[in-house]
């Protein structure tokens, strides 16, 4: 989902090459079904299993943005020569990253690009972010992001997320702890940047997590309780919608609000939201709404 960041973060569902608001239908019943169709959200061709939030088994063996680095930074190889696509190494690993402390489900340390912020933050579902370094590359993030592991956590605890039980945390004094015990020959500017607070769209926190997967139950249907993170909150329970990158949805809300078509078009839910796709056309999915009543979409998430 693609978040807006305000006095209330304003979530939009990708559906092909359609934006579907989702803040106004808080409150309202939605109803969304997996057709079982799924396309790779790099090079369109079909697939039977979705890997790496989206990708073509052969994509993901061979994209630089599929690659273990990504998920461990500390692992990058684009200066030893050895990247699966030394150019996108360069345009998306070889720039300015930051890293952070957030407050998600308790505070974590954590990497992005130095121009995703706020978004990261957003998609973490982080209620407090603070940036507290600033590197060159994606390999010196990882380098400090590992020495701040030792000492904090680096994973966001979904479950703890969604029960909207997170307390405000001092983020300045963490850093100012954490800068303390840094070791000198780290990497990275320290900064001394103030703190950013996100509001998002949730009328009730569920007082029971129940996890809901569209490769088991490919029909939900539910009343829109909030959204946070990549996860919508249903009456019925909650899903991660990154999760489904690629895969064919119907859609179906009372009300379906649709933003103007971005001038690049993107699937949804990719781990890396700059990447522009490659390959076949996602035009060439089937795409609909119904007048009038309740509105109906069919198409790629």
């Amino acid at each position: 989902m693609h978040t807006k960041a305000g006095p209330q973060v304003e979530y939009a569902l990708p559906l092909g090459d359609a934006r579907i608001s989702l803040n106004p239908l808080l409150g309202k019943p939605v109803r969304f079904a997996f057709t079982g169709r799924i396309f790779c959200i790099h090079c369109g061709k079909a697939t039977k299993t979705s890997f790496s939030q989206g990708y073509c088994f052969r994509c993901m063996q061979t994209l630089a943005q599929c690659d273990m680095c990504i998920l461990k930074p500390e692992l990058c190889h684009h200066h030893l020569g050895s990247c699966r696509e030394p150019e996108w190494g360069a345009s998306h690993c070889m720039i300015d990253h930051t890293v952070y402390l957030a407050n998600s489900s308790g505070i974590k340390v954590g990497i992005t690009r130095s121009h995703q912020m706020p978004t990261r933050w957003m998609d973490q579902g982080a209620v407090q972010a603070l940036p507290i370094v600033r590197v060159r590359n994606r390999l010196e993030s990882g380098l400090v992001e590992v020495a701040l592991a030792k000492v904090l956590p680096d994973k966001t605890n979904w479950r703890l997320m969604l029960q909207g039980k997170t307390e405000v945390l001092d983020l300045k004094a963490k850093r100012d702890e954490v800068f303390a015990g840094l070791a000198g020959d780290l990497p990275g500017l320290r900064l001394a940047e103030e703190e950013h607070r996100f509001d998002y769209p949730v009328l009730a926190y569920p007082t029971k997590l129940t996890s809901l997967n569209l490769d088991k139950q490919p029909q939900v249907t539910g009343e829109l309780l909030g959204i946070k993170g990549q996860y919508l909150i249903l009456s019925s329970g909650v899903i991660n919608m990154r999760k489904y990158g690629g895969y064919e949805l119907e859609w179906e809300s009372e009300t379906m609000a649709e933003e103007p078509a971005p001038a690049a078009k993107s699937p949804a839910a990719q781990p890396s939201p700059d990447t522009e796709p490659a390959g076949k056309s996602f035009e060439e999915r089937p795409l609909s709404a119904a007048a009038g009543g309740a509105a109906f979409q069919t198409s790629l998430l």
